[in-house]
């Protein structure tokens, strides 16, 4: 059972730590403010002590109630946004969301099932793997014009392949595609290079992330790599969240 452990600034009227949070209450806790512009959240899970994966991949991480606010954060979002990376390791093959979500989505006035993008500099993906073959919906690879020509033709047979960038893939230039695509409500969920590249560029609007009581050790990522910004980015708590030891937190840049 999620209970709340803080007021929440998302929604004033989700229950206290007292009150049990309902699926309702989390609609409206991690629901998309109005903007008119894509709004980036990422979702990341680690261990207590930091660690980004367990055995080598983040599911090991997540318990009941981590699984119950992802389902509800992939219902909300337009498009789910992910590095080829996490593509690779992870599969992601058919359908993200499950037939309850479609309708609720459908009930909204939402596509049945949210776009699905990639980012993807050098297009290392196999175009004859699950996730093509099994897509719900055409993916979208967002790549660099210095791409290679042969990898570009063969994803394009099963995917859209558009151009974010000349030498490497612009967080602007990604959203700018996605804006225009019709799909400003952004799930990003990795991986940690994409949230490092994202946050250099001042491109994170939120961080949902989990808490596992864990300890996981080892040499594995953090949520995020790669060169620190000039200037650390600045979030504010907005729900505190808990179930089973379990911390589930939801940041907004302040």
């Amino acid at each position: 059972m999620i209970t709340s452990l803080i007021p929440s600034a998302a929604d004033p009227t989700a229950p206290s730590s007292t009150g049990a949070v309902d699926d309702d209450a989390l609609h409206r806790i991690y629901a998309y403010p109005p903007v008119d512009r894509p709004y980036v959240r990422f979702n990341f899970v680690t261990a207590a002590d930091g660690a980004a994966t367990s055995g080598g991949f983040s599911a090991g991480l997540g318990n009941d109630g981590d699984k119950r606010i992802f389902t509800v954060l992939r219902r909300l979002a337009d498009v789910v946004l992910v590095g080829a990376g996490t593509i690779r390791a992870e599969g992601y093959e058919g359908e993200l969301v499950d037939e309850d979500a479609r309708a609720w989505r459908s009930d909204r006035g939402l596509a049945g099932h949210p776009g699905i993008a990639v980012i993807s500099g050098s297009l290392d993906l196999d175009p004859d793997s699950g996730f093509f073959t099994r897509a719900p919906v055409r993916p979208v690879i967002l790549t660099s014009g210095s791409a290679d020509a042969g990898r570009r033709a063969a994803l394009a047979a099963v995917a859209d392949v558009v151009d974010c960038g000349a030498e490497s893939v612009e967080a602007s230039a990604v959203l700018a595609e996605l804006g225009r695509r019709g799909l400003p409500k952004v799930l990003c969920e990795g991986g940690p290079a994409v949230l490092g590249h994202f946050t250099r560029s001042g491109a994170v609007d939120e961080l949902a992330l989990s808490i596992s009581p864990l300890l996981a050790g080892g040499d594995g990522p953090r949520i995020a790599v790669g060169d620190s910004p000039e200037d650390a980015l600045p979030l504010t708590l907005v729900s505190l969240l808990t179930e089973d030891s379990a911390l589930y937190t939801l940041y907004r840049r302040s």
